[in-house]
């Protein structure tokens, strides 16, 4: 994520495999030049390249049949012959051109699936570059790309639409038609409009059989389209129940939106980084910016990390600007396909959403913005395994728009990119009305006096008490969701653990089961040891809904409410829960992460962290990174109204110099700090990171693979003579998932494009055998090493 865009987004051509390269020389040796009066023909004939996004992948090269030629652009499916399937394949259109040397053996293009392209041409790049950089196959970056939704036209029905065939019609022919027919043809004429049957009866006011007639008759003709069957099918109201509050701008806001408007007007691609501790107003900086250019007929993205983020973000746009487009997963698919259709027509300002609505199809697009950018959720966890801001800067710098990227914990990824002058800083340290910084304490949960037999310390005990009191409301984050992270026998030590999975379940309480939470295989939570049948099993570790009855428990007078993954499931109930919390029918607000970042309530005046160090102990060298950028984020929930605010952090490790920085909101100490750990390894953002996760149903042949993979990778190395560092394989700490034995393969190297390129000449002839029942996931820039 610096600098220009790489080299890589010019996707090189396809090269030929050794097998092509034989073929082409044996066959020099016969006569292959056409008759000269061929030559002109050929050149004439029009190709279409077409990937697919299930094996064989492509590209490959089919005729356009002369009624198709005018029809068929780049960006749209279309159905082709693949090999010896007996029905068409839809693949994606890449590429149309005038032609080709093998023309006379290609099979044609046997079906226009679309009526119009679902990716204009930039976007139809931005799938190569992806599909080059992520080593993705190009038809699964175009099904990441265009929501299943549109691909299947949710929502929408076939309408057949009449014209008259003015070919046919003159007044003597209308005069000698019946009467009915008469009447709905002259209907037809003066209408001057396509016209449905429906619409036709009610106007003439006859039946459908003088239409069917004037059809047989051809004086009509018929045109079918697919259109929406609602017009505007959303359940939500506005925002979160957030007041409008205006101030004027801060001298910080000012300086910034100055900035962002002069990248605007300059017409090139940059990107800049908005840095502003949290409560320092960056939300209304994007908002001015994007009123700057509404004003010439553009139209911006604004990403957010969290889909809890999007009902609050939502409302503050809305009421500001009159055409915003909201695109996310919790929406009915009817719902995501008529709001894809408004923003490809170009009648949306604004599209917020998350990491998805990177590819929102605006066809004037001025400005792409990143909230809360360090955030792990921008990465997807599946292919094409992609990174939203990697993505957006891509996307930007090919349109030569600016990228804004905007958070108080820049990840050392864009920090990086600001310290070597690839990217712009601008600095907010300061809190809209010089509201101070809120005062965090550290509390050590290795003092006896301060541990209690719950997870409520003390210390954090005393403190929502006095703020309850006040009339203040408290959030508390605990990042694990559940009532028990293990169910475990005192007796024989038995931890009761998925069977396809190497981790332990965990016990939610509503409805009584033990889940795993990477493949949601259940069970009835055992009554006792299902190994040695002790009957006083125990439920140890500590989950959201254990932390929920506990401040029940203690707080009887408060009303509490929790939100994670198992209780926001329905969509809305993020909006419902927030919306309650805002009004005040909420005291206490506890939850995963999803609760950390971007909230602004001004009636929070405590924030309490359950346990810090969550995160902080895993085999990730990012580890630190996140603990930082959590604390410090749900730090910043509080303190935002006029009585100030203060932060309780527990910890078992609160020398550690993460929670040090965090506790200080000092970023740049903890950035300073964390770069000298990062330089040993040259970890990223100072080199690149590839992984390779080889997974398969047998243990010692899933090893063998990933042995055999190893070998290739090394040859590739040595053969292109690049300086990658090659780790593994091995088991990485989860070794087991959804019934798969697991290894991965590290690879290191300070340039991005030789670690892509000796991955790509490793795999690029590697084959496993069906009955081995192995698959590889190539993961570019892994954000978790899992």
């Amino acid at each position: 994520m610096s600098g220009p865009v790489p080299d890589e987004y010019d996707v090189p051509p396809d090269r030929e495999s050794a097998k092509s390269k034989a073929d082409s020389a044996q066959g020099e040796l016969f006569e292959t030049a056409p008759p000269p009066w061929e030559l002109a023909a050929e050149d004439d004939v029009a190709t279409a390249r077409v990937v697919f996004s299930e094996a064989p992948h492509g590209p490959y090269d089919y005729r356009i049949p002369e009624d198709m030629r005018d029809r068929l652009e780049a960006g749209m499916r279309v159905k082709v012959p693949l090999g010896r399937r007996r029905k068409a394949t839809t693949g994606w259109c890449i590429e149309c051109k005038l032609g080709s040397s093998a023309s006379r053996t290609l099979k044609d293009v046997a079906e226009v699936v679309d009526h119009a392209p679902l990716c204009d041409p930039p976007l139809v790049r931005l799938v190569l570059w992806m599909s080059h950089y992520y080593q993705a196959p190009a038809g699964q970056v175009f099904d990441a790309l265009i929501p299943s939704s549109v691909r299947s036209g949710a929502g929408t029905r076939e309408r057949t639409y009449y014209t008259p065939n003015a070919k046919l019609i003159d007044d003597s022919v209308v005069e000698s038609l019946p009467q009915k027919q008469q009447v709905a043809l002259r209907f037809l004429i003066a209408a001057a409009r396509p016209m449905t049957s429906s619409e036709l009866m009610v106007e003439a006011g006859c039946t459908s059989g003088p239409i069917k007639s004037l059809e047989k008759k051809e004086l009509i003709r018929t045109e079918t389209r697919r259109e929406m069957a609602t017009a505007a099918p959303m359940r939500w109201s506005l925002g979160d129940g957030e007041k409008e509050k205006s101030h004027p701008l801060t001298d910080d806001q000012g300086n910034a939106l100055g900035r962002i408007v002069a990248a605007v007007d300059s017409e090139a691609g940059k990107t800049l980084l908005l840095h502003g501790v949290t409560g320092s107003g960056k939300t209304e900086v994007y908002i001015r910016a994007i009123e700057h250019l509404v004003k010439f007929g553009r139209s911006a993205i604004v990403l957010v990390p969290e889909i809890s983020l999007t009902p609050q973000t939502r409302g503050r746009f809305e009421r500001r600007f009159k055409s915003v487009a909201v695109l996310h997963s919790q929406m009915t698919p009817a719902e995501r396909h008529f709001q894809w259709q408004r923003i490809r027509s170009g009648d949306v300002q604004v599209v917020v959403g998350p990491r998805s609505a990177v590819f929102a199809p605006l066809p004037r697009l001025g400005l792409i913005i990143l909230d809360e950018e360090h955030d792990g959720s921008f990465k997807q966890d599946s292919v094409p395994r992609y990174h939203a801001r990697k993505v957006a800067h891509a996307r930007a710098m090919s349109l030569k728009i600016p990228l804004v990227l905007g958070t108080a914990t820049p990840s050392m990824e864009t920090w990086h990119a600001c310290t070597t002058g690839h990217a712009e800083l601008i600095s907010m340290p300061s809190r809209v009305e010089n509201r101070p910084m809120p005062d965090v304490q550290l509390v050590d949960l290795r003092v006896r006096d301060d541990r209690t037999s719950g997870s409520i310390s003390r210390p954090l005990h005393r403190a929502v008490e006095e703020t309850l009191k006040e009339k203040g409301q408290v959030i508390l984050l605990l990042n694990r969701r559940g009532f028990a992270t293990t169910i475990q026998c005192p007796s024989c030590g038995h931890v009761v653990a998925c069977p396809d999975c190497d981790m332990p379940l965990t016990h939610h309480r509503d409805g009584g089961k033990a889940v795993c939470h990477y493949c949601d295989y259940t069970i009835a939570t055992p009554p006792w040891c299902p190994a040695c049948r002790f009957d006083g099993i125990r439920y140890g570790g500590l989950g959201t809904q254990r932390l929920e009855v506990e401040v029940k428990a203690r707080f009887p007078d408060a009303q509490v409410a929790r939100m994670d993954s198992d209780t926001m499931k329905r969509p809305g109930s993020h909006q419902r829960v927030l919306s309650a919390f805002r009004s005040g029918e909420v005291d206490i607000l506890l939850g995963t992460q999803m609760i950390a970042k971007g909230l602004d309530f001004p009636n929070v005046l405590l924030v309490g962290v359950i346990n810090a160090d969550g995160a902080l102990h895993f085999p990730d060298f990012r580890a630190s990174e996140r603990t930082f950028q959590l604390v410090t984020q749900v730090a910043g929930r509080t303190g935002r109204g006029d009585r100030g605010g203060r932060v309780i952090v527990q910890t078992f490790t609160p020398e550690h110099p993460a929670i040090q920085a965090a506790s200080r909101h000092d970023y740049e100490q903890f950035a300073t700090d964390e770069m000298v750990n990062r330089r040993k390894f040259n970890y990223p953002p100072l080199g690149s990171v590839g992984r390779i996760i080889i997974r398969g149903a047998i243990e010692d042949v899933t090893e063998a693979t990933a042995e055999a993979l190893l070998g290739r990778l090394e040859a590739a190395r040595n053969q292109l003579g690049y300086e990658v560092r090659i780790l593994g394989p091995a088991p990485p700490p989860i070794s087991k998932l959804r019934g798969k034995y697991r290894f991965h393969i590290l690879l290191q190297s300070v340039e991005a494009s030789h670690l892509g390129e000796t991955i790509r000449r490793a795999v690029d002839t590697f084959t496993i055998p069906d009955k081995d029942d192995v698959q590889y996931v190539i993961d570019i820039d892994p954000m978790d090493m899992l």
